[in-house]
């Protein structure tokens, strides 16, 4: 078992692990298959954290860069030890809130179903269609029931500051798609590739939900940025892992650039303009006198403003 260096509460400015204050709130990285570390970071320490909900994938890398506290977290491990279904995606979520973060930018390898998507492009995801069938899908449960809205599960303030950061790189992107987020480990067949692909979808992944609803739950600003790696069964050819790996190489890098290029950009707004920071407002059923104390002390770690 990992010591805890951070407690699933926010750190305040005069806390020893550093630079957080409540006006310029640390960027999250998650980082996808192929990106396990971020070199580029100053002053950068591996710092344990432990939650309610389990310690995440891995211990979380701490550091600056462009001027930007960050905090880095290998979505899969370092060394890509966990797969799809065993990401312990409730305690990643609740880990970066715990250190301050307020905005999580998830990068995610995904194969294509458009010819105008090949290897190598970005797509800045807006919607999600979830097929997948894993546990640890909400926070809720135990005595507090919360429906959080859903129909929009980007940020735009955070998708439209990544788009600019991709422009500036001259990256190839497309500023809105549809993820098929398929449970795996398994790629597709090619009838189920072909039939996503006729219903609309642009790409499809592993891991991309409960990710991004429990960053909504959560009350973070959040954005998917998927890495196309290969188009997928649909297309001619199989999908083929060491293909797969090299483009991950590259792909690595330009997302590197892209984080650097969006800390230096981005000037965090302490309230969202999308609403992502105040989702809880109208999404609690239970009644107060009715929150377990147990269930309202988890959350309290989670939710300060609304459980404490």
């Amino acid at each position: 078992m990992k010591e805890a260096a951070a407690s699933a509460t926010r750190p305040s400015s005069s806390q020893p692990d550093g630079a957080y204050s409540k006006d310029r709130g640390r960027l999250g990285i998650i980082g996808g298959s192929g990106l396990y570390r971020m070199a580029a970071l100053a002053d950068a320490v591996w710092t344990p954290v432990d939650t309610p909900w389990g310690q995440p994938s891995d211990d979380i890398l701490v550091g600056t860069l462009a001027g930007r506290e960050i905090a880095f977290l290998p979505r899969h491990g370092r060394g890509h030890v966990l797969a799809p279904g065993e990401i312990p995606a409730r305690a990643n979520i609740a880990a970066l809130k715990a250190l301050g973060c307020d905005d999580i930018i998830a990068i995610s390898a995904v194969g294509s179903f458009r010819e105008e998507l090949p290897a190598g492009a970005f797509v800045i995801v807006d919607q999600y269609v979830d097929r997948t069938i894993r546990d640890g899908r909400s926070y809720f449960g135990d005595g507090v029931v919360a429906h959080v809205a859903f129909a929009d599960p980007a940020c735009s303030r955070l998708a439209g500051q990544v788009a600019a950061a991709l422009g500036a790189l001259g990256l190839p992107h497309q500023m809105g798609g549809t993820m098929l987020v398929m449970e795996g480990p398994q790629f597709s067949t090619r009838a189920e590739s072909r039939m996503h692909r006729a219903q609309g979808m642009d790409v499809v992944g592993m891991t991309g939900l409960p990710e991004a609803r429990l960053a909504r739950e959560a009350e973070l600003c959040y954005v998917n940025v998927a890495m196309v790696t290969d188009f997928d069964a649909w297309h001619e050819g199989a999908v083929d892992v060491a293909e797969v790996i090299r483009v991950l190489g590259e792909n690595a890098a330009n997302a590197q650039a892209l984080v650097a290029a969006v800390a230096r950009g981005s000037v965090p707004a302490i309230e969202c303009p999308a609403g992502c920071r105040r989702a809880l407002d109208t999404a609690i059923i239970t009644a107060r006198e009715a929150w377990p104390d147990g269930t309202q002390a988890r959350l309290a770690t989670l939710a300060p403003r609304i459980f404490a």
